[in-house]
């Protein structure tokens, strides 16, 4: 499968149709705005959210006002703000002109991306674990707990978050948990991007005890299979170092990397 993928086609394509995606409908309280180059998205469950297909045109002091008005915009509200850099975007000291106006660099991840199709298989579950299609609210509660016992931080934005996408646009993503009795021991959502040849895999934390059965490698069937209906091409993931190998094993390709320059208050 991997002779299939071209690194440089799909990081053309994922340039050109996911990168100033604009979620359609918009869920309740978000705000999209245009500056320039750059999409610019406030009212979300986690601050606010900046980007851009490409801002290399753009001179030294053209870049820096336009950095410094997206910190400015979210300081005016009293809210975080994420500028998603690739890891190809140019011009190359971009991530310089980033900390100097005050962003700190998260955790780097890998964005892969493999055809969806022959991912698209039956799941292979360990005895006594199955997944289930949730919507309600107390399963995406039971999700953010489980995802707060692996990370050991508050996940409880992913409960407001996601019950607004699902408010908005049911049709737009499919939550999967996998449980043992009744106890989440991992969780995962697809999201649906309307009008592109793409399909985002997000979630995928599992409890420690439970990882290396493959739990990970279900869901991400599972998955697949959902978007293969829908006639989707690709899947396309932000993986963490944990996840990357995995991914790579079921034959998807690393097309580059991001890393969230968060600004607070």
């Amino acid at each position: 499968m991997t002779s299939e993928l071209d690194a440089d086609a799909l990081r053309r394509a994922y340039d050109e149709q996911l990168r100033t995606e604009i979620p359609d409908p918009l869920p309740a309280g978000m705000v999209v705005e245009w500056d320039g180059p750059v999409v610019r998205m406030s009212g979300l469950d986690r601050g606010g959210f900046v980007t851009y297909r490409d801002v290399s045109h753009l001179s030294g002091p053209e870049l820096d006002a336009l950095i410094a008005r997206q910190r400015d915009h979210f300081a005016a509200r009293g809210e975080e703000v994420e500028w998603k850099l690739r890891g190809h975007d140019l011009p190359a000291d971009l991530p310089d002109r980033l900390v100097a106006a005050g962003f700190a660099p998260d955790e780097l991840e890998t964005v892969i991306i493999g055809l969806a199709a022959p991912l698209a298989q039956t799941p292979v579950l360990p005895a006594g674990v199955t997944l289930r299609e949730v919507t309600a609210r107390v399963d995406l509660e039971r999700i953010a707990a489980m995802e707060e016992a692996v990370w050991h931080d508050d996940r409880s934005h992913l409960v407001y978050g996601l019950a607004k996408e699902l408010d908005a646009d049911p049709q737009g993503l499919t939550i999967v948990v996998a449980e043992a009795g009744d106890e989440v021991v991992s969780a995962g959502w697809i999201r649906y991007e309307k009008g592109t040849d793409f399909a985002g895999l997000w979630g995928g934390s599992t409890l420690e005890q439970w990882r290396g059965k493959g739990i990970y490698k279900a869901l991400v069937a599972h998955r697949a299979i959902r978007a293969v209906a829908r006639g989707f091409t690709y899947l396309q993931v932000d993986a963490s170092a944990d996840s990357r190998p995995i991914l790579e094993r079921l034959g998807m390709i690393a097309v580059t990397t991001t890393t969230p320059y968060i600004w607070r208050p």
